[in-house]
Order: structure tokens, then C-alpha cells, then sequence
């Protein structure tokens, strides 16, 4: 594995004389910044991604995601794409590690690892990752704010730069009336991060278990603060241009990269999350 290590800090800028103008965005631009790891074998990919994965179901447990058995999240083999790794049915959250991982195909053939496979989780991911051949990984849990959003029958609007994120990439799905196979993956469409499932909770993809988690976590958080906002009145959103800028601009490293401190702070509390 390699990655881009962080750049000396070297002799500082001088001040601009007289009280001048600071540095800008724009100017910051063109600044190195952390980038995702890039790996020489399968095996050393496979091994991060399972770790990867273990890791956010830890952080989903610390945070309250788990609901009784219930919440699966899922990583595509980056070697047998056609499979992918899941946690086994009935296995808390708080305690997985990479190896309690299983690898199933998308017929529910378990490949690799032991335990129960998941009767909610391997339908619902082999829907989403068969028709999202870009999608790396893919989060369903009943999480309270998104579940309780998803009472609403109601979109997300852009009142915030992250709930912006999800501006015309989520949408409303009955999985009640149409169940959570191929009718769910459609509805979530070629270019969907989101989707609520109505009086059910939130569903999410990314293109690294990175992005997944982080935009769970980031849609869990945008549900409690539009039900916090309309506590207070009617919120406005942002300009409706400028919110679809923000949403084109989110792109895979920015997704990989906000996961990096949840990911570097649960590694340091549980390594054991690692084996």
C-alpha cells in the first residue's frame, strides 16, 4: 500500500507588508491534500477493504445505528466483483472484526467466512451493487433520524452545504409495497448516493466503503437537522444553483477523505477491529 505522505512545512510565507490581502480558497487550491491509498496486489486491497468495513460498523455501533439484528453493510470484492463481504446475521456491531466478515455471491452462495447470512442484507446489497457495477459498497441501517425522516415522506432539502450533498441524488422509496430488490436499486437510479425508504430508515452507496459510511453518516446527520430546523419554523435553503454546485463538486476523494478521522479515531480506540 501507498499513499501520499504530508508535505514539510518549510519556511513559513512572509506576511503581506501592510496589512494586505490573506491567502484565498482559490489560491489553496493547487496545495497537496491527502489521497486515497493505492495497492499493489488484490490482496492488499482486499485486506483494507475488509478492515475498512469492520471499522464503520464500529462506528455505527458507538453511534446507535444497530437495531437489533437489523442494518447491513456491504463491500465489493475489488478482485470477484460479482461478490461481496457483509456481516453475518445476528453478530453485534460493536464486536466485528474483518475476519468475522462474510464474502457471498449475488445468489446467496457463501464464499468465504462463517456465521448466518444476512435474509435482509444479501438481497438488498446484490440488487444495489448487480446494478451499480461503480459502486464499491452500500449502507442500510435503521438509524433513529433517518428512520424517523423517512415518516415524513418527504425529500431532503438543501438548507446546508451537507444536506446540499444530496440535492437531486436521493430519492423516496416504498419498500413496504415494493420490496428491497431490484425495484430499490432502480429507484435509487445511475447517479443516487440516498435514498429513504419510507417508515423504514436510509440507504446509502459510495464508491469506496469510505464513501458509503461517510455519506450515511453525513444523511443521518442532514435528517436530524432538517427535523431540528422545522421545530423552529420554515427553513430556507440555499440558492437552488448554488446547491447543485455543491453536489456536482462532492466527488469520491472528497467521500473517502471525511471518513479519514471517524476511521483514524475507532482504529486508535479498537485496533482489534483490524484482525
Amino acid at each position: 500500500m501507498t499513499a501520499t505522505s504530508a508535505p514539510s512545512a518549510g519556511a513559513p510565507a512572509a506576511a503581506p507588508a501592510g496589512g494586505g490581502p490573506t491567502i484565498t480558497f482559490p489560491e489553496l487550491a493547487g496545495r497537496p491534500r491527502p489521497q486515497p491509498p493505492v495497492f499493489a496486489t488484490f490482496a492488499e486491497a482486499r485486506r483494507h477493504r475488509r478492515q475498512t468495513l469492520a471499522a464503520a460498523f464500529r462506528i455505527f455501533g458507538g453511534l446507535g445505528y444497530d437495531e437489533g439484528v437489523m442494518g447491513h453493510i456491504s463491500a465489493r470484492d475489488p478482485e470477484h466483483r460479482d461478490t461481496f463481504w457483509i456481516n453475518p446475521f445476528g453478530l453485534s456491531f460493536d464486536l466485528i472484526k474483518a475476519s468475522d466478515l462474510m464474502r457471498i455471491d449475488y445468489y446467496g452462495n457463501v464464499l468465504e467466512g462463517d456465521g448466518f447470512i444476512h435474509p435482509g442484507g444479501a438481497p438488498l446489497h446484490s440488487a444495489l451493487l448487480s446494478l451499480r457495477p461503480e459502486a464499491e459498497a452500500a449502507v442500510h441501517t435503521h438509524s433513529p433520524y433517518g428512520k424517523i425522516w423517512s415518516s415524513t415522506g418527504r425529500l431532503i432539502e438543501p438548507i446546508s452545504n451537507e444536506a446540499a450533498v444530496f440535492y437531486k441524488r436521493h430519492g423516496i422509496y416504498d419498500s413496504h409495497r415494493h420490496g428491497e430488490g431490484a425495484s430499490l436499486a432502480e429507484a435509487l437510479g445511475p447517479d443516487g448516493r440516498g435514498l429513504i425508504l419510507k417508515n423504514h430508515g436510509i440507504v446509502t452507496v459510495g464508491r469506496s466503503v469510505d464513501e458509503a459510511a461517510y455519506l450515511f453518516l453525513s444523511f443521518e446527520r442532514v435528517c436530524r437537522e432538517q427535523i431540528y430546523a422545522r421545530l423552529l419554523g420554515e427553513p430556507q435553503a440555499l440558492d437552488l444553483e448554488r446547491a447543485e454546485a455543491q453536489s456536482a463538486r462532492f466527488d469520491a476523494r472528497a467521500g473517502w477523505l471525511n471518513f479519514q478521522p471517524a476511521y483514524q479515531s475507532i482504529v486508535r480506540r479498537h485496533p482489534d477491529l483490524l484482525e
